[in-house]
Order: structure tokens, then sequence, then C-alpha cells
């Protein structure tokens, strides 16, 4: 049964299968190992291109998902338009997901052993792409009419525009805020549309194009460690979970970061079995990637840099030997020393800002425990307050699920710590979980927030990969004891070993497993797509949308489905540092009750319970004129 967790891929130590040999073990049914050259096979059954077919299925699947729901036509600003949009994106999903799912079932009931693999690599990398093209796809219905993209021009996606118009205008960097994706908004905008005045427009496709990416991203990058079954275990339902389509480029870096950092030290600790020029190679590549991810999304840095540098002290081969010691130190030199200069503008500008950014932004997971990691509530949070906010579980306020899941973490520590991605995701968790209580202990004192919530994201993500890697571990120990005992009593009755557990029987567990899956992500995915559909509730995430219809189009008319007869025009101004307020604002607070949760009074224009009393009422009465036009029509 150990196939359902075999081997870290490109395990040095793997022996292949020779002619002769037990399916996947190298060895001969006797257990002796089989003589005799290896026979040789085509292009297609090197790694490389069995590699490169899963990237291509993976974004292929993605981005055709995302260009299929383009089909789709409903008026997005109606909740049955929104309703009937879901539905054709689950019809989609399963006219592309099914066929393969019935291939993948086919070929582990029928198929050989070989087939059967590479159908389950191509399989799961189309699901973890078709995972976020539903996303994306869900997206391209909720701003259908618009070419602007969520959020319209206000909050971070204007502010995004604004840096963007910053960098046609030749002005740098804005800030200490990572410039790669401001800049791509930026030559987009030029190439694509007429430059300045069109960011926006440019936004609007990015946010798509990367939301639909995410799963492919996830999924090979968690291929560099695990087998596909195991690597889309993770990579689904992490892209799921945490993407947001708003800034869909800043938590594919989270996603990704970890497996490449467990990855690199991998590296590191086997530095001494690599050949000077490659290891010279491999450091530089893994600093170009890990400086262009810094540029890309630098935050997930601050939380992850302190748990993955500790465990780089234990892991660095001090006892091997001097000559062992050097290669990894050149190694760790060179990817260091790349990662800086590849990161070295927005690096400079940290230095020389940084003391002159403070965080002050507070919102309801700011108001909340800061024991609880296990959910995640943005500024828009709806009817939610802290005292609703989260809902306390069974046993000492945690769910059934958190217990489920911290139980998968105690198998991952207790029996597959050996992993090197055990240990990383370990020691990341570690980091965040002090730095988050860090910057939460010292917040009323510092007056800054410090981003700390967002620590929530990678401190669940660490969680549910030691969680996975506990379910690996006790897959492999577990039938391998089986195995080995039943053998063992076998052969002390003198009877011939033969396999507990067939082959064809794991295969077979392991594709229905798969269907489980997809099927998850399909209704995650529809459960992500649903929370940003328009709606005109500013407490809801589903503003974002409906802002978007409300912002004239390049021909100065309002979108084909905006709800107003009046639209803002397109803004064209460049980023400017606002003004740095000396206490945190409290956002989604009303003013009657600053005093009691901020400590202060509120600003002028904070909305007092009175305000909001007189909107309702002023909406009550639009509905009921509303009533009456229609009554006397």
């Amino acid at each position: 049964m150990t196939h359902l967790a075999p081997e870290v891929v490109g395990e040095p130590g793997t022996v292949h299968d020779r002619p002769g040999a037990a399916p996947g073990t190298g060895t001969t049914a006797g257990g002796a190992v089989a003589a005799g050259p290896v026979r040789r096979r085509g292009w297609m059954s090197r790694r490389w291109a069995h590699a490169s077919a899963e990237v291509a299925v993976g974004l292929a699947t993605a981005l055709g998902f995302m260009l299929l729901s383009r089909h789709i036509s409903v008026n997005p600003m109606v909740r049955l338009g929104q309703v009937s949009g879901l539905a054709a994106l689950q019809k989609y999903a399963a006219l592309i997901g099914l066929p393969l799912l019935a291939l993948l079932l086919y070929t582990a009931y029928r198929g050989a052993a070989r087939r059967h693999g590479i159908v389950k690599r191509l399989v799961c990398a189309a699901l973890a792409g078709l995972a976020t093209g539903v996303i994306a796809g869900g997206v391209v219905v909720a701003l259908r009419g618009t070419p602007h993209p969520l959020g319209g021009q206000e909050g971070d996606p204007g502010v995004l525009i604004d840096m963007a118009n910053s960098f046609l205008h030749h002005e740098g960097m804005s800030g200490i805020y990572p410039p790669a994706f401001p800049a791509l908004i930026a030559l987009w905008a030029k190439i694509r549309y007429n430059g300045r005045g069109e960011t926006g427009f440019a936004l609007h496709d990015l946010q798509i194009f990367f939301t639909a990416v995410a799963g492919p991203m996830a999924y090979c990058s968690w291929r560099l460690l695990l087998r596909p079954f195991w690597s889309m275990l993770i990579a689904v339902p992490a892209a799921v979970v945490f993407l947001d389509p708003i800034r869909p480029y800043s938590h594919v870096v989270m996603i990704v970061l970890l497996p490449l950092l467990g990855y690199w030290l991998r590296h590191m600790r086997r530095a001494g079995r690599l050949a000077l020029r490659q290891l010279l190679l491999r450091g530089a590549a893994a600093g170009v990637i890990f400086g262009g991810l810094f540029l890309w999304y630098s935050g997930w840095y601050v939380w992850a840099a302190p748990g993955a540098a500790v465990l780089a002290l234990f892991l660095f081969p001090w006892y091997k030997g001097a000559a062992v010691r050097k290669r990894a130190g050149l190694f760790v030199v060179t990817t260091l020393l790349t990662t800086v200069v590849v990161s070295s503008p927005l690096l400079y500008q940290m230095v020389r800002l940084g003391a002159q950014n403070p965080d002050r932004y507070a919102f309801l997971s700011v108001y909340a425990d800061p024991g609880y990691v296990l959910g995640w509530v943005s500024d828009r949070s709806g009817s939610l307050t802290y005292q609703t906010w989260p809902v306390a579980g069974e046993l000492a306020g945690q769910s059934g699920f958190a217990l489920l899941l911290l139980g998968g973490v105690g198998l991952g520590l207790g029996l597959g710590l050996r992993h090197v991605m055990v240990r990383t995701a370990g020691a990341v968790l570690a980091g965040a979980w002090f730095a988050r209580f860090w910057f939460a202990s010292n917040m009323a004192e510092d007056k800054a927030v410090q981003l700390y919530p967002r620590t929530t994201w990678i401190i669940m993500y660490c969680l549910m990969i030691l969680a996975v890697f506990g379910l690996m571990a006790l897959v492999q120990r577990g039938s391998g004891w089986i195995e080995r005992t039943v053998s063992t009593a076998r052969a002390d009755a003198g009877a011939e070993p033969v396999r507990v557990i067939p082959r064809r029987v794991v295969r077979q567990l392991a594709a229905g497993m798969v269907c489980v899956l997809a099927l998850f992500s399909a209704m995650g995915a529809s459960w992500s797509v649903n929370r940003y559909m328009p709606s005109s509730d500013v407490d809801a995430m589903g503003i974002d949308a409906y802002r978007a219809h409300t912002i004239k189009t390049r021909d100065g008319r309002c979108p084909r489905f905006s709800p107003v007869k009046e639209c803002d025009d397109i803004e064209r101004d460049d980023w400017k540092p606002g003004p740095i307020e000396d206490f945190i604002w409290c956002a989604g607070i009303l003013a009657d009750d600053w005093p009691s949760v901020c400590g202060l009074q509120a600003p002028k224009k904070v909305r007092s319970k009175l305000d909001v009393e007189r909107d309702r009422q002023a909406e009550f009465e639009k509905q009921r004129k509303q009533q009456q036009d229609k009554a006397r029509r």
C-alpha cells in the first residue's frame, strides 16, 4: 500500500523497476535485486517530459475553463442570475471533470500500472487547474459587462491602479509595497490598452488570470517533493481556501514559498553529493526564484523567515566533514547573494522607509481572540462581530474540524519528522506563531497592528501540511507493518511470501480518493466564488464586484448591468503616500463603540448607530416607493 505515499520524487537511492522485478520495488519476487541492463524507452518515459506535460495540462485546464466561462450569459446583479451562473460553472466543471475521473478509474481497474501512473499525473494536474479555473470563471461571471476589476477604484485595487499609473509616468517604486505586480499592471495596460487611464482594465485581466493559474502553480510546487495524489491533497484545498481573487498574487506566494523552502533545505543538506558547477547553478536559480517571489509579494517572508532561518542552522551539515561544510556554505551564500541582488530595489526601500510605514488598520480579526487561527474574516465581515466570531467549538472552544486537524498534525510530527518538509512546516509555524503574539501583545502600546492577523493564513497552511504528512506517514507505516507482520508469519509457517494488499487495490483506492478530492474542490470553488457575487452591502465581500459595475467604461457610459444611473468617472491619479495617523483605525466599529473598543473617541467621519438607522430607514422608503410605482403601472 506504500504507493499511496511513495518515496519523494527524485529521492536519491530510489531503485527503479528492472525486468523481472516485483512492480515498484526493483527486486525480483524473491527479494533479490534483478540483474541485467535497463531497457531504454522513448522520450515520453523521461521525467522532464512527464513534468512538462503536467504543467501544460494544469495551465491549459485552468485557462481554458476561464475562457469557457465567458460564454455564461447572465445578469450578475440579480441573485437569480448569480445562481444560474454558479450552476453553469458547475455544469462546465462536470463536463470536463467527470470524463477525467472516469478515465482515472478505468485505468485503475483495467489499465497497466505504468499507463495508470501517467494518467494519474495528468488527471491530478488537470483537477488542480480546474479548481482555481472555476474560481476565475466565477470572477468572470461577477464582472460580466464591466471592464473594471474587483474593488473598482477603491481600497487595495485603487492603490494598485495608482501605483501602476506612477510606473507609467516613470516615477519609480511606490513606498515599500512589492513592485512586481503594479509594474506588470502598467506593462499590460501599455501593451493591451492605451496605457494610463486603462490600468484598471489591466488589473481586471490580471486578477482573473492569476486566480486561474494559482492551482497549477500550487500543484507544481508540491510536485517537487511529493507524488501526484499527495501534491493534490495539499495544493487544491490550500488554493481554494486561501485564494483571494482581489489580490491573487499575494496568496500564491505563500502557497508556493513553503514547498520551495523545503526543497532548498533538502538540497542544502545534500550539497556534498553535487558537483561544484551544479551546486552553484542550483543555488543561483533558487536565489532568483526567492528574490522574484519577494518582489512579487514580500509579506510572507516576515512570518516564514524566523523559523526557516533557525531550521537551516540545525539542518546545516556541521558534522559531515570540512569538504561538505564548504559546499553547503557555498550553496547558502550563492542563494543569499542572488536573492539580495534580485530583490535589492525593494530591500533598499524597506531600509530607507520601513520605520515610516506602521500598519494601523484594524478590522474584525484584530478584535477577536488572537488564539484562533483556523478561520479568516476580512474587513468586510458582514453582520459578524467580535462577540459572535469565532463561534466556540465543543471542546475548550475547539471544533471537531480543529481536533481532527490537530490529530493529523500530531501524526505528522510523531511519524514523519524525518521528512524535511515536516520540519520546514513545523519551524515556519513556530516562528509565525511567536511573531503573531509578539506583535499582538505590543499592539496597544505601539499603536500598530503590523498585519499580524495575516499569520492566520500561514499558520493554518502549516497545520494542513503537517496533517497531510501525518496521514501519509500513517499509510506508509501502517501498510508496511501489515506487510512485514503477515510475511513473517507466513515465513515461519514455511509458506511462500504473498503480498497482503495487492497493488491494484492501492491504485483503485487512490483513484477513489482523487474523485472525492475533486468533489471537494468543486464545492469549495463554488463557495469561494459565491462570496464575490455583486452585492450593495458595504460590509459584504460582494461590494467589490458591485463597485466594478458603477464606473464608466471607455466610451463614458455605464457598464451594461450597472445598478446606478450615474456612474463614476475613471480616475487617473498617480500614487501618493497617505497621511500616517497616530492611532489605530478601528474599521467596522460604530462611533458609539470606539471608546470601549479602541480607547478613544471616533473621528467625525465614522458612522454612528443613528447614521446606520437613518440609512436603513432611507433604504426602506426607497423600496416602498419602488413597490408603489410598480403597483401603479
